[in-house]
């Protein structure tokens, strides 16, 4: 496996998720990027991706871009009381695009004790990144991550004493704010090292995880509705292809040069085009540090207990 002198890039997540869509048309056709992918929602487990991140350096000497894309979001349900009250806010548009207040999701804990929604979207690839840094630190050129986060995440879901969200009904939420701190600390201490991170937003759209909220004969009586609030909130992206555009975009940007504490937004007009455009996170440095630390004390916690649990068998 020499790939030249093209990008070598790695995607995580299958294949009805956003990244899977346009980068597989725009970033490997196009652009070269050669690919290796892995279905989050089957086995992302902290066992299984060390097993897989193992095999990547017998193949290849480095890694240039890694797209994290792979999320669940299990059994979303519906807040009807905050839907309709939402419908007659003047912070409708915002509601809607966001989702804020209006999902609750369940969660349950996996094979490594950890709460299923936390390592799947954010613990599972904190542990790919640990895995693969000899590949992304390699010195040649700078090497990007591509985080795919949500206008759903909220500070107010997060919490630095109950990382996992144990103890909330807002998983999804937690664990994509918790990827914008992951985002922002991985900067602050691999940017010296030539490994560079970015968050998107897709923006919303109707993927295999959207129409779980929904019976899809909902979907298709609002379809109308949505494709005319586009023409005022630019969130409403609807499909796939639409929402790369932002990691589109990253591909052809140099990693020094953006803003680590920016998160770049796919946004489409109400007459379908594609553009990008930018949103300062709400978070600070100090949070985001202190968050990395701990996922630095858990990763410490699972490898000991996954040590112990070999030598048992």
């Amino acid at each position: 496996g020499s790939c030249g002198a093209c990008c070598l890039g790695l995607s995580t997540g299958g294949h009805g998720d956003c990244g899977m869509c346009r980068s597989r048309g725009d970033l490997l056709s196009i652009h070269g990027v050669c690919e290796l992918t892995r279905q989050a929602q089957e086995e992302h487990t902290t066992l299984s991706l060390t097993s897989v991140s193992t095999c990547l350096p017998i193949q290849f000497q480095r890694l240039d871009y890694v797209y994290l894309n792979a999320g669940i979001m299990p059994n979303p349900q519906l807040n009807l009381k905050a839907l309709f009250s939402g419908l007659f806010s003047r912070k409708v548009i915002h509601i809607f695009s966001t989702a804020e207040g209006l999902l609750t999701q369940g969660d349950k804990v996996t094979a490594d004790g950890l709460q299923e929604v936390f390592e799947t979207n954010v613990f599972g690839h904190f542990i790919l990144i640990q895995e693969l840094a000899p590949l992304l630190c390699h010195g040649e050129r700078p090497s990007q991550l591509i985080w795919t986060s949500s206008r759903n995440a909220r500070r107010s879901n997060f919490c630095l004493e109950d990382i996992q969200h144990r103890g909330g009904q807002e998983p999804y939420s937690s664990s994509k704010y918790a990827l914008d701190l992951l985002s922002v600390a991985l900067n602050r201490n691999f940017n010296s090292q030539g490994l560079y991170s970015s968050v998107v937003c897709p923006g919303t759209m109707v993927t295999n995880m959207t129409c779980g909220i929904l019976p899809p004969f909902v979907w298709t009586l609002l379809m109308p509705i949505i494709w005319l609030v586009r023409f005022f909130a630019n969130a409403f992206t609807l499909t796939p292809y639409n929402g790369t555009e932002a990691l589109v975009w990253l591909f052809h940007q140099k990693p020094e040069s953006l803003n680590p504490l920016t998160k770049y937004l796919s946004a489409t007009t109400g007459f379908g085009s594609n553009y990008v455009t930018t949103q300062k996170m709400d978070l600070d440095e100090d949070t985001a540090e202190k968050f990395y630390q701990n996922l630095l004390e858990l990763e410490k916690h699972v490898r000991a207990t996954i040590q112990k649990r070999d030598h048992q068998s």
